[in-house]
């Protein structure tokens, strides 16, 4: 296998298995709480190709692995998503907070699955493809948390906060997702891209999700026992 190929399935399948996982979880949730749309949907199910949006899991991410392995030789950064999830809120009996428990189980799911991964670093061995897919997988999952907890709809962390949100503010809250992706996209890509063109280092978000994952990625290898050490294989931090 090429060592390009290498790269792109180390960074890929662990992407994968985060974000089929993550939409599975918000199905089995709202199924929990009462509501099987997703299940009448197909969508209670562990193929990545059900979970598969065109642009959002296919093109844009593509397009991001491909110019990071040209231009930087490794994957530093990734971003992308998948098909909602269908649930119907009218049939919980409390739709504002019920979604905000199936919008937090997906992010819950991401955790859970990097601390598997954490622990799994205690009988991988010395193989270094392994230690770097188990790597890739704990900060893939992580990373996907963390994002989806930006309190920005459509993104889970948006729809938490109109869970818990006075009515009215959560009435203002929800408008916001009129605005879909575009309005992600905006806040992480483009204000931040503008502001360095004209000479600005403005990137609140990167900021805050940079500390968030060195805060959450010790928690996380705290909790299956390890520590940080000098260097993490891909880059980083190493346990």
């Amino acid at each position: 296998m090429s060592d390009l190929a290498l790269q792109l399935a180390l960074a890929v399948i662990p992407a994968i298995l985060a974000i089929t996982l993550h939409e599975a979880a918000h199905g089995y949730a709202a199924l929990a709480l009462g509501d099987d749309t997703a299940r009448q949907a197909g969508r209670l199910s562990l193929n990545p190709l059900r979970h598969i949006d065109r642009f959002g899991t296919i093109i844009l991410p593509g397009l991001l692995l491909f110019s990071q392995l040209v231009m930087l030789g490794r994957v530093a950064f990734m971003f992308g998503w998948a098909k909602p999830v269908p649930v119907s809120a009218w049939r919980f009996p409390d739709p504002r907070r019920y979604m905000a428990l199936v919008a937090l189980a997906g992010p819950a799911m991401n955790f859970v699955l990097a601390w598997l991964g954490a622990l799994s670093l205690h009988v991988s061995g010395d193989n270094p493809l392994v230690l770097r897919f188990i790597t890739y997988f704990i900060l893939a999952n992580i990373a996907l948390g963390l994002f989806n907890l930006l309190p920005v709809p459509p993104l889970d962390g948006g729809r938490i906060m109109v869970g818990i949100l006075p009515l009215p503010l959560a009435r203002v809250w929800a408008r916001l997702e009129r605005a879909g992706i575009v309005l992600v996209l905006l806040v992480v890509f483009v204000v931040p891209e503008i502001a360095r063109q004209m000479g600005y280092a403005f990137d609140p978000v990167q900021l805050v999700l940079e500390r968030a994952m060195d805060h959450a990625l010790r928690i996380v290898l705290a909790l299956a026992g390890l520590h940080l050490g000098p260097a993490i294989p891909g880059g980083g931090d190493a346990v």
